[in-house]
């Protein structure tokens, strides 16, 4: 029974790992100090992920490192499926359709390595954001989704500049078209 819980949240761990940000790659031994957790029950995941084609994987020197298989036919209903179960579904559209000013939304920090986190951090890019407005929406996504939300709201200009430090930045939202 207790196998089968550590396997359960194992799991857990991974799928969001991988399909929260399809970008992120890793190993064996990285994942197991990552999570805390046997480097057998890791391996037991990973195969059983491989296996059904979800994840793919490559060597690195002696590393055989892991990715996300996005052209597994479930691989968008997966992501989909992440995104809503930690709320950033939630914290996109309310933020941005009622904000307007916005062109582009970025989610960084722990979720965007892939980590469940209680904290969601987006950077917001555009001009002439309401940061009092942002502010209240902040607070009311909160609510919805049981999680703090930490927002970054920068211009244009400035996207390049911060998101250079971001080597897990997910692009959540462009323009008019939602990637949720």
């Amino acid at each position: 029974m207790l196998e089968s819980l550590i396997t359960s949240q194992t799991r857990i761990k991974l799928l969001l790992k991988f399909f929260l940000n399809s970008s992120t790659s890793s190993y064996l031994r990285g994942l197991a100090d990552e999570f805390n957790e046997s480097s057998n029950a890791i391996r037991v995941e990973l195969n059983r992920f491989e296996q059904a084609g979800l994840l793919t994987s490559s060597f690195d020197g002696n590393k055989k490192m892991f990715t996300a298989n996005t052209k597994h036919p479930l691989f968008r209903d997966i992501h989909n499926i992440l995104m809503k179960h930690v709320g950033v579904d939630r914290v996109v559209n309310d933020l941005i359709s009622k904000l307007g000013h916005v062109s582009r939304a970025w989610l960084t920090g722990e979720m965007a390595a892939g980590r469940d986190s209680r904290i969601i951090d987006i950077i917001l890019v555009g001009e002439n954001i309401d940061r009092n407005y942002l502010g209240r929406l902040t607070s009311s996504a909160e609510k919805m989704t049981g999680r703090k939300i930490r927002t970054l709201s920068i211009t244009p200009e400035e996207e390049p500049e911060y998101l250079k430090s971001e080597k897990n930045a997910l692009l959540l939202w462009e323009g008019n078209e939602r990637e949720l």
